[in-house]
C-alpha cells in the first residue's frame, strides 16, 4: 500500500465536518503522547517494549497524521517523499540509504 491509498482508505472513517483541523491536531498530540508514554516506561521503568501496542499506537498516529494531510489537500505520498528529499539534504552522509527508499 502507498500512502495515498492509506490516506484515501482512513479518510473512509473520518467522522463528521466541523473542527476535522482542530480534532486531528489534538487526536494527533494525544497519540503521540501515549507512543512517548510506551517509550518512556521502557526506558525509565524496565516495562517490557509492548511492539503490539506501540504498532496500534503508531497507526493511530498515522491516521490522524494522514488526515491533516487530506483537510489541508496535501497528498500524504507528497509528505513522504519531501520529508525524505529533507533527509537526504540534511543527512548527506546517509544518502545511499536514503536513495534505496522507493516513493
Amino acid at each position: 500500500m502507498n500512502f495515498d491509498d492509506y490516506q484515501r482508505a482512513a479518510n473512509r472513517t473520518l467522522m463528521g465536518k466541523e473542527q476535522v483541523l482542530t480534532n486531528c491536531a489534538l487526536g494527533l498530540t494525544g497519540e503521540s503522547g501515549e507512543v512517548a508514554d510506551l517509550v518512556r516506561k521502557y526506558t525509565f521503568q524496565g516495562a517490557e517494549l509492548d511492539k503490539s501496542h506501540l504498532t496500534k499506537e503508531l497507526g493511530d498516529v498515522l491516521w490522524y497524521l494522514s488526515q491533516i494531510a487530506e483537510w489541508a489537500d496535501i497528498s500524504f505520498d507528497q509528505v513522504a517523499t519531501e520529508n525524505i528529499k529533507r533527509l537526504q539534504q540534511r543527512y548527506p552522509a546517509a544518502k545511499h540509504h536514503l536513495n534505496q527508499v522507493k516513493p
